[in-house]
């Protein structure tokens, strides 16, 4: 488990490091690998180096920190490249430290980027989905076990997960871009496996619209610390059961890669906004 004391320890091996203070931190789900180009990097560092911190198991999930800038407003921002994952054998309280000491370093704003499946039959692979909600039933709460008073309260309120004030803001970027968004509520499994066709079914009658394995969790995180969440998912692929096809994890690589320019350019928006 990762505590209050492991934390400040890994706040301050970074800040040993560099003394960039981000304004915003950004989670670079799949089909944002080639964002951190974007960022005039002052530093970086990886996951690997910081002591006691998760490392990413999953090809494609680079584990770095990295710090600079974003955008025409010069944004302050921290990104993760590369996320830890619940199916990977970690304790909840290690899944979303890395959130939390993008919080602790300084962030007001977090950005979370996923792939995910599709359940809404409206939905097509490709298509960019603005979080307005979650549904996290089916994983452990990651705010289970002793409060982190300097964190949050014991009991937060999440009726407001994510800000309305951001979805406006990707509303305002979408239209100006060009590029289309959807909404809607992604639920968050475990995995690793692909969600069954009788559980698609069951997500759907709960209200979900797409479905992944992070991203929650680490909005229930953030929100425990007061950090204003904005959410956008990749539709990557139909949910099993939709289409009558396989899934596979290339497929979900491959269509997040396609859309990946109109990704990017929708969170940059985002970022010149904040």
């Amino acid at each position: 488990m990762i505590g209050y004391k492991e934390l400040n320890t890994i706040k301050e091996y970074i800040e040993a490091k560099t003394n960039f203070t981000p304004k915003a931190g950004l989670v670079l789900g799949s089909g944002l690998g080639g964002f951190s180009k974007r960022i005039d990097k002052i530093a970086e560092i990886p996951y690997s180096e910081i002591p006691g911190f998760p490392v990413s198991t999953v090809e494609g999930h680079n584990g770095s920190f990295i710090f600079g800038y974003i955008g025409k407003n010069r944004l302050p921002i921290v990104a993760m490249s590369g996320r830890v994952h619940y199916y990977e054998g970690y304790h909840m309280s290690e899944v979303v430290a890395p959130v939390r000491t993008m919080g602790l370093l300084g962030a007001k704003t977090i950005i979370l980027t996923n792939a995910a499946g599709g359940i809404n039959m409206s939905f097509n692979p490709g298509d960019l989905m603005i979080i307005n909600d979650v549904i996290t039933t089916f994983i452990p709460n990651p705010l289970i076990g002793p409060n982190i008073e300097e964190l949050g309260t014991r009991f937060p309120d999440m009726s407001k997960i994510f800000s309305d004030r951001l979805i406006e803001v990707l509303k305002r970027v979408s239209k100006e871009s060009g590029v289309n968004l959807c909404e809607g509520v992604y639920a968050q499994c475990t995995g690793p496996s692909f969600e069954t066709p009788a559980e698609i079914n069951m997500l759907k009658t709960l209200g979900a619209d797409a479905v992944g394995m992070s991203t929650a969790c680490e909005a229930i995180a953030a929100r425990h610390m007061g950090i204003e969440v904005c959410g956008v998912s990749c539709i990557s692929n139909m949910a099993a059961g939709i289409l009558d096809q396989p899934l596979t994890h290339a497929e979900v690589q491959e269509t997040a890669d396609k859309v990946s320019s109109h990704f990017e350019s929708i969170i940059l928006g985002l970022c010149q906004n904040l």
